[in-house]
Parts: structure tokens; sequence; C-alpha cells
């Protein structure tokens, strides 16, 4: 019989080797765990199906095999979109209304119901380590109200500076901008809400509901407010917009006021003239120039959504040719900007609008398709051509889908969800950096926070029995006992030798010198406890002899009588001093 070899008996008993041993991982199995598992209501749609076919969902079920060609057509359509794979973020604690991520994919920021914005570091996570790095509150800035809070309706960042960070508050008229660090940098002045000209105002007057940043010049944005408005802000001048658009309501009832519901910025990746897109609560889609001039539209449609809906979402395809609606009557529509009348393509689509007004719609980095969620959990991603799904795979089942983003760097789709979960969708073949460069990475030793074993839950308040009082003695210790190191002594001095005397502390958190430092140190401090007759009445030979200061009035000023005290008003030399007589 063969004698194992020495290395494989140094396995054998648990040791890999000596020395400083390296940590390797296996970056495939690590991926492999990231992926999604398959679904049984995964739709998929081809590119000729019609209207009537994509009503009867084809679903396929993933677990039958029995046909090799339905599994090759699912892994082509695997490979087409990248959504293979997922990486999930629990770092809020509401639903994620917000998500923004800079032009590398480096940073990733998302914002909540929860009031908060949460700053992810894709390349210091780990697959052990999906954290953020910084929780910020934009209402806790300065002038904002004690415990006033507002969720969070949008975070862009700027396509050209990614320093720069549009921070948007429900219910607040004031927007702000932010550096990546999470520190304020600027925020924008609220108007006077009693002028009823919005022109002279400085800036909104009531909520700002949507922003965008201008796509080539990286010192503008834009925001829309229910006052009625569109304001265009340079983030140099924060005391007032550079200009205001008004925008008149044609509705019946309306008073010319409506609410802007949303609004986007576009322009042609290849150059040309941009567009400045919005919708608001009259249900009319209005498009200007986006260089200007702003006093009136180059386009607008008074019916292109029914009446008092909300249009959350809203965008601009990379040729800016195109624009995409989803609006609160439960419809997608497409427009064409050079055509700005009649809608090109229409399909229904439920909304969640009513209960979320930040659900969003984008295009994909090359404007073939269109991404968004549903109320159900699922991804639907459509074609631009038709409006017709080609792909509608369930994220959160069950928990609305919020906000949506497609990253064309990286070609990983971003969601967010009621759940309070953040999801980066992905494929390894056709997805680079990101989730990818996460799951590649070694983990992180742990640490003990990442134990839950050895951190306190506080969910439900806490133990008095896990509360330490400084002091104190140990648990199961009489107080009678006498340890020599325990306690303090009957002066105040603690019983521990290396623990130095404190001083006593007064109401004011200032330290109590005694009294012989305060003799020693303090001048003049012997006259607190001396008699005034008696310190004045020292002087009186060497005034008398020695007539420095009156000596001008040595004649005519009277001369000084002491009274003489009797036997019995000075009293014996043991009683107390204050209860001789006083003269």
């Amino acid at each position: 019989m063969d004698q194992p070899s020495e290395d494989e008996a140094l396995r054998a008993f648990g040791l890999q080797g000596f020395g400083k041993q390296t940590r390797e991982t296996n970056v495939q199995a690590q991926i492999e765990q990231s992926r999604r598992k398959p679904q049984k209501t995964l739709v998929q749609y081809g590119p000729d199906s019609d209207d009537e076919s994509h009503k009867s969902h084809k679903s396929r079920d993933s677990d039958n095999d029995d046909d090799d060609d339905d599994d090759d057509e699912d892994e082509e359509e695997e490979d087409e979109f990248p959504v293979s794979h997922e990486l999930v973020l629990k770092t809020h604690e509401a639903a994620v209304t917000a998500m923004t991520m800079d032009a590398s994919g480096t940073r990733l920021i998302t914002g909540s119901i929860d009031c908060t914005l949460k700053f992810h570091d894709i390349p210091s996570m780990t697959a052990t380590s999906l954290r953020s790095f910084k929780s910020v509150d934009p209402n806790e800035t300065k002038g904002a109200t004690i415990g006033e809070t507002h969720p969070i309706n949008q975070v862009t960042f700027n396509p050209i500076s990614p320093s720069q960070v549009l921070v948007i508050s429900a219910s607040n008229p004031q927007a702000k901008i932010f550096n990546r660090e999470g520190e304020l940098q600027t925020q924008f002045v609220k108007g006077d809400m009693y002028l009823r000209d919005m022109h002279n105002t400085k800036g909104h007057v009531s909520a700002i509901t949507s922003g965008a940043w201008h796509p080539t010049d990286y010192s503008y944005c834009v925001t829309a407010g229910t006052d009625s408005t569109l304001r265009i802000w340079d983030v140099t001048n924060k005391r007032a917009q550079k200009e205001v658009i008004v925008h008149k309501s044609r509705a019946e009832g309306s008073a010319g006021r409506t609410r802007m519901t949303a609004v986007a910025w576009g322009a042609p990746a290849q150059g040309g003239s941009n567009i400045l897109v919005s919708a608001a609560l009259d249900g009319s889609l209005v498009m200007w120039s986006g260089e200007g001039p702003y006093s009136r539209p180059t386009g607008e449609i008074r019916d292109a959504h029914t009446r008092d809906t909300w249009t959350s979402g809203i965008d601009v395809s990379a040729d800016g040719r195109l624009v995409v609606t989803r609006g609160g009557d439960n419809t997608i529509k497409l427009w064409d900007t050079r055509k700005f009348k009649d809608p090109v393509s229409t399909t229904s689509h439920a909304s969640t609008s009513s209960q979320f007004p930040t659900s969003n719609i984008k295009f994909s980095p090359n404007s073939m398709n269109i991404i968004t969620g549903s109320e159900t959990g699922d991804l639907h991603i459509l074609s631009t051509a038709r409006l017709t799904p080609e792909l509608i795979t369930p994220v959160t089942p069950g928990s609305p889908l919020i906000s949506v983003l497609w990253h064309p760097k990286l070609n990983q789709i971003v969601t967010g969800s009621a759940n309070a979960e953040t999801h980066i969708l992905y494929n390894p073949s056709i997805s680079t950096g990101g989730a990818i460069y996460v799951m590649s990475r070694a983990p992180k030793k742990r640490h003990v926070d990442d134990d839950p074993t050895r951190t306190m839950d506080l969910s439900n308040g806490v133990d008095p029995s896990t509360i330490i009082v400084p002091g104190s003695l140990p648990r199961g210790t009489s107080l009678t006992a006498k340890h020599p190191t325990l306690g303090t002594t009957a002066s105040g001095r603690s019983r521990d030798p290396r623990r130095p005397h404190l001083p006593l502390t007064t109401p004011f958190a200032k330290s109590q010198p005694d009294e012989k430092h305060i003799r020693e140190h303090i001048p003049l401090s012997s006259m607190r406890d001396e008699d005034p007759r008696a310190a004045l009445l020292k002087y009186a030979d060497k005034a008398k002899n020695d007539p420095m200061f009156t000596n001008a009035w040595k004649d005519t000023q009277p001369k000084t009588i002491y009274a003489e005290l009797s036997d019995e008003e000075e009293g014996s030399d043991d009683e107390p001093a204050k209860k001789k007589a006083k003269t």
C-alpha cells in the first residue's frame, strides 16, 4: 500500500502550508452564486408579436427540459439582456424611490421614503460586505425646520461633472446639490409665496417634483415644481434662478396653473440642439428649445395623458428624436419630437404613480429598448419600435418595482423596489465592472459587527440587564464586599491605584479646586476671609503720618473718630466674631 505524501498528510491534518497564507477566491463560483433562480413567470416575446399575442402572456416553464430548442432560445434571450445574475443591496428601511450612478459606474446613490440617501462605493464592496459607506439626510441642513423630514423624490448625477449630485425631496421647494461624498454644496433659494406673478419670484414657491441636468453644460440644471413653473438654475448662483418658464394651463377650471410632474433634458449624442420636455397634471406634454427662448413652447400636446393623472416618468432617447412617457392613466406612449402631435405608439401598462409618484421609465443606452417596473415587481423590457414587451422578468415578486436605471458603460440594470431592496442585474458575458467586480473580489475578514450573535438588537428596546453602569460592581458581587480595586474610599478616592483622583465637578462642568490651591495660586484670595474693618484700620496710621493723597485738604478734613467698644460689647475671645457689635 502506497504511503501518503508529506503534503497530503498536512492537508489531512488541516494545514495548507507554512508562512503567511494568501486568501484566494473562486471567481466563477462566487458569480454562479449570484445567478438568478429560474422563474416560471418569465415571459419572453419575439419582435414580431402583435398586441393580441402579448396580451396572452406566453409563459415558459423553466423546469421543462424536454424541448432543446426552447432551452437554446432561453439562453439566447439571457445573453441579449443583462438579467441572468443579480446583486441585492439591503441598505434602506423603506421603499427605494430614486437612484443614480456616475458615468464611471463606481458610485451608486439611492434615495428612499425613509428620507435618507445611501452612498455606495462599488470598488470597496465585496460579496460579504454589501453596505453603504455613508447615510445622509438631506433635510438636516442649515435653515431646515427641526424635525422636518421629506422622502427623496429624485437624485441625479451630473452627466459631465461626476462631483455634483442634484437631490430633490418631496414637499420641499428648495433643490440641493451634494458632492459625491455626501457633503452639501448648494441649496437653492425659496421664492416668495405671496407674489402672484411667478416671473418675479427668485425660486419655487411650492414643492419640487422633478429635476434634470443640462446634457452638455455641467453648470445648469432644471427643476419642475407644483407652482406651474420650470426653473433653470446656475449652480454657481443659488440666490436666484437663471430662467423661469411659466406653463399656462388651458384646462378648464385650472386658472392658468397646474402642477408640473416630470421633466427631461436631452440632446442628440451626435450633436445638435437639445430639447426640454415636461409633463403636467392637466395631461399636457410641453416641449421647449433647450437653449431658449422660453417665452413660447416649440410644441405642446394638451391631452397627451388623461387629465388629473400623474405622469411620473419621462425620458428622451439618445438621438434626441423620441420621447417616452409613463402616465397615470395606465398607458405608456412614445412621441416623435419632429412630429409632436400624436403618439407614435401606445401600450397599456398598470401605473403605480398613485402610490409611488416617482415611478420612472428609461431608454436603454442604445435607445433600442425601454425599461420600466410594474406593481407586481416585474421588470419590463419593451421594444422601442412598437412598445411590445421583449422580456418580463420578476425582480421582487409581490412588491412594486419603482425606479429603474440602465447604465451605459457597465451594461447593468439597477432597480429599486417597495420592499427597500436595490437589485443590480448583470450578465457576466456582456456586462463589465460593477457587480462583476464586486463578485470577483475575495471576501473580507469577518468583523465583529457582521456577526448577529455579537451585535445588540435594538429593534425591541434595550434589556435592562445588559446595561453596564460605570463604577458599579460586577454582576454577582455583594455591595458589602470589600475588593482591593473596586469602589471608593471614605475620602472619595478610587481604590484602584491605576486610576487618578478626579476632583469634584461643579454644575458648570468645571473642576472644583481645593482651598490650598486657591490660597497658593489665586492672587488676593486671602482677602475673602479677612475682616474689612480690620483691613482698613491697619492703614490708618500710615495715612495719618504720610498723607500722600489727602495732603491738599489736611487743614479742612475733619478728624476721624472711631467708636470705642466697651468690655461688654467686646465679649470674650471664645465668642464667635459674627456676634460682636459692629460699628
